[in-house]
């Protein structure tokens, strides 16, 4: 397949993150070519296209794209209700996918994507770009250095004012919400700072009353039970000041990050170690989509297996599916066992120049800023 030095993509949907960190981020990529963009908006197909010089298609024509021989890879960047029938459709045409969290709406989601992949002969990869970022690898690091000594509890924060009640996060049918939207880089990042998985989770919701939380909740708050008597709590929701940091404490020591999922900001590594003594770290921002990109096409290009693949998303899901369970029956609900995988680790680092968030069209930060 490869005798050419570039993966050619198209992007599938041009929302708000798709505008302002997929398509930036292709100009960072050496191995990666934009080669369309894909949307049912008419006005995004026209500005869009002329920006970026590509080929522009409506979802009607997604089919026959894929099926052209011009595309070997697509990035989704679509609601969460239409990751798996993208991905199904792409993966038949022997496309690869790059596919945003959470992976599906649900775990048996998940696994049918995995399966249409592995049929199909291509790779899928959940795009947590986090497992490329400096800051947070580092924390991975430092903890296996014992830095903070032995890691006993997780503490996460993860939540946004959405003013406009029309926003699309807000639409239960799109399968969206703190827990979905917010809650997974939580869990994700619970999980690649432990290095392990969960056996049990419980959860809570709560929402002020009106019409702007019926469909999804404000708010969601999760306990996690790790192997070792560890625990993770997290918070997320869509009706708070903005917030994005988490706490790993150990037997001697703790580290924190702030903010700890931004694709947009320089991020504070702050740890206290066994001394009790603060050392502060700052890492610069970095285009971190750009990174995963160029990553997976160099997996594509070497035939090398990707992490994180299609299974990380589906154990992600699966805990979130277990959260749902529990909040509905207000019982802890246990979770797995999980199939073993690789992990993030430093070699994963990858820095890229930070991209400008280039004029959108059509649309705007979930957050109303």
């Amino acid at each position: 397949m490869f005798g050419r030095k570039k993966v050619r993509y198209a992007v599938v949907g041009a929302g708000w993150f798709g505008q302002a960190a997929v398509l930036p981020g292709f100009a960072n990529s050496k191995s990666s070519q934009l080669q369309a963009i894909v949307s049912g908006d008419a006005a995004k197909q026209k500005e869009l296209g002329d920006k970026y010089g590509v080929s522009t298609f409506t979802y009607d024509q997604y089919d026959s794209l894929m099926a052209s021989g011009d595309i070997d890879a697509v990035y989704i960047a679509l609601p969460n209700s239409m990751h798996r029938e993208y991905t199904i459709r792409a993966a038949k045409h022997n496309v690869h996918v790059l596919c945003e969290k959470p992976l599906a709406a649900n775990a048996q989601e998940c696994r049918d994507m995995l399966a249409a992949c592995r049929a199909g002969g291509v790779q899928l990869m959940t795009a947590y770009r986090l497992h490329f970022e400096s800051a947070n690898l580092s924390v991975v690091e430092r903890i296996a250095s014992g830095d903070i000594g032995e890691p006993r509890l997780f503490v996460g924060i993860n939540c946004q004012m959405i003013e406009d009640e029309d926003n699309s996060r807000l639409d239960g049918d799109l399968k969206g919400g703190p827990l979905m939207d917010l809650g997974v880089y939580c869990i994700n990042a619970a999980r690649y700072t432990f290095k392990a998985e969960p056996v049990e989770v419980f959860g809570f919701t709560a929402s002020q009353p009106g019409k702007k939380f019926a469909e999804v909740p404000e708010m969601v708050t999760a306990m996690l039970r790790f192997p070792e008597n560890r625990l993770a709590t997290f918070s997320c929701g869509f009706g708070e000041a903005k917030v994005s940091e988490y706490r790993v404490i150990g037997t001697a020591g703790d580290l924190r990050l702030d903010p700890a999922y931004s694709f947009q900001s320089d991020i504070e590594l702050r740890l206290t170690g066994k001394d009790g003594r603060v050392t502060r770290q700052t890492f610069r921002e970095r285009d971190q989509v750009g990174a995963e990109i160029e990553y997976f096409s160099d997996c594509i290009l070497e035939g090398s297996e990707v992490e994180p693949d299609g299974r990380e998303g589906l154990i992600d899901m699966m805990i979130i599916d277990a959260i749902k369970e529990s909040i509905k029956s207000g019982q802890a609900v246990s979770v797995g066992p999980f199939e073993a995988k690789p992990r993030p680790d430093k070699d994963q680092e990858m820095k890229m120049p930070k991209v400008r968030t280039p004029k959108l069209v059509e649309s705007k930060p979930p957050a109303g800023g």
